[in-house]
């Protein structure tokens, strides 16, 4: 298992084939985060994310929202949700990843944990309303959480520390051959949001 505490050289693939990963590190002043932090919090329009497993539905206690330039309809989990309008944050949020990257997005899924005892099973990013190898941008507000990739054919893992104001994106082959995973743990009391830009193609 490799294990990046220090992955903020952007230039360097984090996954050592199948697929790119880059993380720029932090990319707000602790201040700008913490203040992304709150407004996210409040402003969104959380919902508890409903998911289905071995054909039982379940209510997570985890809150989700999903954002776009249109009312997308966006299918995982056999449930479905149909975006919302950006709000004023979001759009500055977008603006600068996509300053940042180079890359265009069209929609936003949102993730509130509210402590370390939420988290995200293993799974990857390929639905097909997602663009084909399109870049995911993923941003963390809020607790500092372990972040796991595991490769779907060979045991290979990578893992990563997610700072609060950090930007990582996935794009490429990685959905294709990884699959990720936010682990809980007891020691994390904080919340964490996560923001993840994606293209959606109709």
């Amino acid at each position: 298992m490799q294990i990046l505490n220090d992955a903020n050289d952007i230039s360097q693939n984090l996954l050592p084939f199948d697929g790119a990963v880059h993380y720029w590190g932090k990319i707000f002043t602790q201040t700008q985060a913490d203040s992304y932090l709150n407004s996210l919090q409040e402003l969104i329009a959380w919902q508890q994310d409903e998911t289905v497993i071995f054909g039982r539905r379940i209510v997570t206690q985890r809150k989700v929202a999903w954002y776009g330039d249109e009312p997308f309809h966006y299918r995982y989990s056999n449930t479905t949700k149909i975006a919302l309008p950006w709000t004023s944050v979001l759009q500055k949020l977008k603006s600068k990843v996509e300053k940042v990257t180079g890359e265009s997005f069209n929609s936003c899924l949102l993730n509130l944990y509210h402590s370390g005892n939420e988290g995200m099973g293993w799974h990857s990013d390929d639905e097909p309303d997602l663009k084909k190898e399109g870049a995911i941008a993923s941003l963390s507000f809020g607790a500092e959480r372990k972040f796991v990739f595991k490769h779907k054919n060979i045991p290979q893992k990578v893992e990563i520390f997610l700072e609060h104001g950090s930007l990582l994106v996935m794009k490429g082959l990685t959905q294709i051959f990884w699959k990720h995973r936010l682990p809980p743990s007891k020691r994390v009391l904080q919340p964490r949001i996560n923001l993840t830009f994606r293209t959606i193609v109709n």
